[in-house]
């Protein structure tokens, strides 16, 4: 029964509104009281200051500033192998596995089109057919910069408007087309592994999507599509980054989703929906010609 009214509620509540409020608060340095509601937070959600750089309260002006926090450079080592790709982000994997028909699964009884997902842009949608994906949720608690899982060349990025439900796994559960209803940016990039769309979904209480390229992409919130196109590599503009590097942020937790075509990679086995992910850990490696699942020693 409290599940259905929390549901119901993700329904009737101006979420806007409230996203809005949320993000002009944690850009507030309101001295004791930020402190106050940094250190609530962090005991509410056990959020492990050790790894932090700052690993004092008081190093941290704002919400926002604590929301963002950087990790000790020790904190989060990258796979270094060539053929290995990182994970993106911590958090857990909500689902994985492979793009059939064109659909994404969402959860029990939910999927959702890839087409749908990229904003109506069939022929990107189309490179993906037969493909892998994998989508992470990153909780309030989890470190909230996102990473490369591999080298990549930007191409495009396209944010998208949208609604803004909560994307905890609840939500998933319950909300039909959850990730290609809410607001969102997506980053195609070109890699050694082909064509890889890394998509950083909105959610209420997010007060902001940030790229290291282009800063905040959803500041005005116009409920307009924008795309921006990006030029070949050593041209003036281009944005090329290493496995590993920083790529974007969110201000509070929500969900990355990863695109990869067909025949291009194997996940790791050892993940599975709720496993719980480390930025540069092991994400997959690339697929070799003739490769299988069981002859590929990950």
């Amino acid at each position: 029964m409290l599940d259905k009214i929390k549901i119901r509620l993700q329904y009737i509540l101006p979420k806007q509104a409230l996203t809005q409020f949320a993000g002009w608060f944690a850009s507030k340095n309101a001295g004791f009281m930020t402190q106050w509601a940094i250190k609530l937070f962090a005991k509410a959600y056990k959020v492990n200051m050790n790894e932090a750089q700052k690993s004092e309260f008081t190093a941290y002006a704002s919400f926002n500033d604590f929301f963002i926090r950087l990790l000790k450079e020790e904190a989060r080592p990258i796979v270094e192998k060539d053929h290995q790709l990182a994970q993106p982000a911590d958090g857990a994997v909500s689902q994985l596995g492979s793009i059939d028909d064109g659909l994404i699964f969402q959860a029990k009884g939910h999927s959702y089109t890839v087409e749908a997902l990229l904003a109506g842009q069939y022929q990107l949608a189309e490179r993906f057919r037969g493909g892998e994906f994998i989508t992470t949720y990153l909780s309030p608690s989890d470190y909230h910069r996102v990473h490369m899982p591999c080298d990549g060349l930007l191409k495009e990025m396209i944010y998208v408007p949208g609604d803004l439900f909560s994307v905890n796994p609840l939500t998933a559960q319950n909300v039909p087309n959850l990730f290609a209803r809410n607001e969102r940016l997506i980053c195609v990039f070109d890699t050694p592994v082909g064509l890889m769309v890394q998509i950083l979904v909105g959610a209420t209480i997010v007060g902001s999507i940030d790229t290291v390229w282009s800063g905040c992409v959803n500041s005005s919130r116009e409920g307009v599509i924008k795309r921006w196109v990006y030029p070949e590599l050593d041209s003036e503009g281009a944005v090329f980054l290493k496995k590993g590097e920083e790529m974007g942020l969110f201000k509070l937790g929500s969900t990355v989703i990863n695109l990869f075509e067909a025949n291009k990679v194997i996940f790791n086995p050892s993940l599975i929906p709720g496993y719980a992910t480390r930025m540069g850990e092991l994400l997959a490696q690339t697929m070799t010609e003739n490769a299988t699942t069981e002859s590929v020693e990950i």
